[in-house]
């Protein structure tokens, strides 16, 4: 197996990328770049110099991966979606000093044309709707949506959404795997 790199995409040296992985037209991945096995990166997608990809992530078309950012195993960024990594930029004022981490958990999905405002944390396997602006941390299966984003249910592991409140506690099956998840307050987690 190797790696797959279209001949219109850059790939600067030192840039590390795993075996598997797919680079697509109009790519630009920095030097500094850490990326797993078997990711996929669409059209004119942009990877910052300090930054770690896990294994199986898939990377829409025209989305740029800024210095500071993380994203974990088998996370989905959607179409166009929206990283930043100053909080309050300025052209004027240098603030590359101010970079915030924003890290993204394992099986998570970011839908198109979210945005993820820098310094959050996005939980295992949560779903980021589309066109949702998220600005805070996020719990793991949460289902966020709105601007600003909001909590509004549950997600299986599956990509399923889950019938059970926000808060509270309950059981509920994810109709596509069969697992079960249980909420005890306002946390969900995989019955075992």
């Amino acid at each position: 197996m190797t790696v797959s790199i279209h001949a219109s995409a850059i790939v600067d040296e030192g840039a590390s990328i795993g075996e598997g992985s797919r680079v697509w037209h109009f790519v630009h991945i920095c030097g500094g770049a850490r990326i797993g096995n078997g990711c996929s990166f669409g059209q004119n997608v942009f990877v910052g110099n300090d930054v770690v990809i896990g294994n199986n992530v898939k990377v829409q078309n025209n989305v740029s991966i800024y210095d500071a950012v993380r994203l974990e195993d088998d996370v989905f960024c959607g179409p166009s979606m929206v990283f930043t990594n100053v909080y309050n930029p300025r052209a004027a004022v240098l603030r590359k000093n101010e970079y915030r981490t924003t890290t993204v958990k394992k099986g998570a999905t970011l839908g198109a044309n979210c945005t993820i405002v820098c310094g959050v944390t996005i939980g295992e396997h949560a779903f980021v709707a589309a066109g949702a602006v998220v600005n805070r941390d996020v719990k793991p299966y949460a289902l966020i949506a709105g601007v600003p984003g909001k909590q509004i249910g549950w997600m299986s592991e599956h990509g399923e959404r889950l019938p059970l409140p926000v808060e509270g506690s309950g059981k509920a099956v994810c109709p596509a795997s069969g697992k079960t998840y249980v909420l005890q307050e306002s946390s969900l987690s995989v019955e075992h």
